[in-house]
């Protein structure tokens, strides 16, 4: 069965980076067996109603200004799957969960930007789903928990996104993270790895620092996901961890 995973897309420019993190997605891909599709949920694909792709080819969608021109020439020319969309639809339908299909999304870059980097080869069919960020954490987790038969098929589910995550606090001459974030991080992975799920969906008022870490709900909410897919078994890793610009938390958790 596979894992899943909840991983930090950090910035756009991540695809063009080379450090730590870049080199772990790299090799993280190349060392999991091949895939028989794909699920990602991204930060960067918000709806109020759950929408899932449908395309048979997703567009790379550059949805982001102000950034080196290298980075808008990038694509990754993934296929969609729609035998895949249509069960993820029963599937969530089957738990109460009214979603449809959207044939004319594309990639974000918080899905397209890690799997250049874990699966360069664009040769795995991807299903991207939204997300709506004012799900409070325990209706996240349920979507996850309809997803997690899909592991059984091969299917390799992200949600992809951030812990620490708040962009009018980045340190731009820093190169060592703020204490405020660790301490965040901190206490989010001890209440994961002992699956403290209480604690979890309501870490808006138990957590240091939460206010500061996640302003705004849509790059924390993917990891409900990841986990609720992993509901079963309840096992966390954190194989990687590091920041940027002394807030940007860059970190991998495997649940399975």
């Amino acid at each position: 069965m596979f894992p899943s995973f909840f991983m930090a897309h950090g910035a756009p420019t991540l695809v063009l980076e080379h450090h730590p993190y870049t080199q772990f997605l790299r090799i993280l891909g190349a060392q999991i067996p091949k895939p028989e599709g794909i699920v990602l949920v991204s930060a960067h694909w918000e709806s109020p109603r759950q929408l899932i792709s449908g395309a048979s080819q997703l567009e790379t969608l550059h949805d982001f200004f102000g950034f080196p021109q290298e980075l808008y020439e990038i694509t990754y020319p993934a296929v969609g799957n729609i035998v895949l969309s249509l069960q993820i639809q029963k599937l969530l339908a089957s738990e109460g969960i009214t979603c449809s299909i959207d044939d004319s999304r594309g990639l974000d870059h918080g899905a397209w930007t890690l799997l250049s980097l874990l699966l360069p080869q664009a040769d795995t069919p991807v299903v991207t789903l939204s997300l709506n960020p004012r799900l409070v954490p325990e209706e996240q987790y349920r979507i996850g928990k309809a997803l997690m038969h899909l592991r059984q098929q091969g299917i390799l589910i992200i949600g992809s996104g951030g812990t620490v995550h708040n962009p009018g606090l980045l340190s731009w001459d820093s190169k060592d993270a703020e204490d405020w974030a660790i301490e965040f991080d901190q206490w989010v992975a001890e209440r994961i790895h002992i699956w403290d799920l209480e604690a979890l969906f309501d870490y808006e008022h138990r957590a240091p620092f939460a206010a500061k870490a996640v302003p705004t709900k849509e790059h924390f909410a993917p990891l409900f996901i990841s986990m609720g897919a992993a509901d079963r078994m309840r096992k966390a890793t954190l194989l990687h961890q590091q920041y940027q610009l002394g807030t940007l938390s860059l970190s991998c958790w495997m649940f399975s």
